[in-house]
């Protein structure tokens, strides 16, 4: 079967491998039949990721191929979403809700990876709720954005958000615009989208919000001459920009909050005067992947079409073709959400 592996900066190959095996009765072989590109895996190919795993592809959906005996409820052919990552539920961390801060949270994983043919589910993840079956009206291509949505939920949730608050999202990419299509969602304010990538700023301008190029002049006095002379209530930031987190303290009111989302490259440091951190009492929270909760959150309003995910997607890449896949996705001249499918 094929899998797909990062092999040096700026490098991926798709190799030929051994199908995984089951290896204890709670385990559960899959079949990918798609899966997103995210932009944490286009840091591990062309950047410096800051967390433990390597592995590629990590919003897969797909088949049971095969269900060990111990697994309850699944059998070959069931449709399902797969979370690579899963809390113990049980420890302090989880106790206190901070489930993706579980120890176990990073060392679980499914196998080799979610770019893969075939991948095998740890009864660990399956009988912790890491294995969902798919409402029938919830297509493949769909699924495989749950994982991402359940990641921009859980920062949601981390923000006390209330009706008709206004939000910037800064970066534009698929991660920002579904912060987009949840803020629509839950009934926001003004929404304002700002990006560098006109092609991104466009398809931004789909969802009937306001987007500017972030090097605009007097960007900051244009958005809160737009709030009442206030600034945003939440300012998202989705892109692992260092200067974009700078902005988001000019665009925010006080007392508002600034959600740190992307992924900000191992060693970013910033220089911040702190006095105006603290005389303006802005929230600085950083949100890191989801846990089950959100997972089923998400798929639920996926389910209920509250959210177009679909409408995202712009391309999509058979297996062996990966290595284009994820050029594409890097370049993003012309794609929003790039997925990666195998033949039916």
């Amino acid at each position: 079967m094929k899998a797909v592996f990062v092999k040096g900066h700026s490098a991926v190959s798709v190799d030929d491998i051994k199908t995984p095996e089951l290896s204890s009765d709670g385990d559960v072989l899959v079949k990918m039949r798609a899966c997103g590109l995210c932009g944490s895996d286009l840091e591990k190919v062309y950047g410096e990721y800051g967390m433990s795993s390597g592995r590629l592809g990590h919003e897969p959906a797909g088949e049971v191929v095969i269900a060990g005996k111990d697994t309850k409820g699944f059998t070959p052919g069931d449709r399902v979403f797969i979370h690579h990552h899963v809390a113990c539920y049980s420890c302090h961390y989880c106790l206190h809700g901070d489930h993706t801060m579980c120890p176990a949270y990073q060392t679980s994983n499914i196998s080799p990876c979610g770019l893969a043919e075939r991948f095998l589910v740890p009864a660990w993840n399956v009988s912790r709720g890491g294995l969902i079956k798919l409402p029938d009206n919830v297509s493949f291509d769909e699924a495989s954005l749950v994982e991402p949505l359940a990641c921009c939920i859980r920062a949601w949730n981390k923000c006390n958000f209330h009706k008709g608050d206004d939000i910037t999202v800064l970066g534009a990419g698929p991660a920002g615009l579904m912060h987009v299509l949840l803020a629509q969602a839950f009934g926001a304010g003004r929404i304002f989208v700002l990006d560098i990538n006109d092609f991104r700023l466009k398809f931004a301008k789909r969802y009937g919000v306001d987007a500017f190029n972030s090097t605009e002049q007097d960007l900051a006095a244009k958005i809160k001459s737009e709030t009442g002379g206030r600034g945003v209530d939440i300012c998202v930031v989705a892109t692992g920009s260092t200067k974009a987190l700078l902005q988001s303290f000019d665009l925010t009111r006080k007392g508002g909050k600034i959600m740190l989302f992307g992924v900000p490259p191992k060693g970013s440091q910033i220089s911040y005067d702190m006095s105006k951190l603290y005389s303006s009492e802005h929230s600085l929270i950083p949100s890191y992947a989801a846990s089950e909760i959100e997972t089923n959150q998400a798929l639920r309003l996926i389910s209920e079409k509250r959210v177009d995910m679909a409408s995202l997607i712009t391309h999509r890449f058979d297996i062996k073709n990966a290595a284009e896949a994820v050029k594409c996705a890097h370049e993003a001249k012309d794609a929003m959400k790039v997925i990666v499918t195998t033949e039916s």
